[in-house]
């Protein structure tokens, strides 16, 4: 696994760590996505469902902004860890 890689798994798990402490956005996300508590315990670790975290994170520029600023990261970070994680190739509709 290249460097670059390794730093998207780390934010992957960042942002699941930090929407897990979120009490007001946590439940928006299970709610959205049809998982409930004990899902997401037990994907914590898994590289695709860090990528569903992301894309719920990167729906909202308000949660972008507080994740990346809450663990000192650049905002443009997020979309570069998420298109390295499983499912984040960019879809062309031409």
């Amino acid at each position: 696994m290249n460097a670059e890689r390794e730093t998207a798994d780390m934010i992957g798990l960042q942002a699941v760590a930090w929407l897990a402490g979120n009490d007001e956005l946590l439940p928006v996300f299970l709610g959205s996505t049809g998982a409930n508590i004990s899902d997401f315990r037990q994907n914590l670790e898994d590289p695709a469902f860090q990528g569903s975290v992301l894309d719920f994170l990167l729906m909202n520029d308000e949660w972008v902004i507080a994740f990346c600023d809450a663990e000192s990261l650049p905002y443009d970070r997020l979309m570069r860890a998420r298109a390295l994680l499983p499912g984040g190739d960019m879809v062309h509709w031409t």
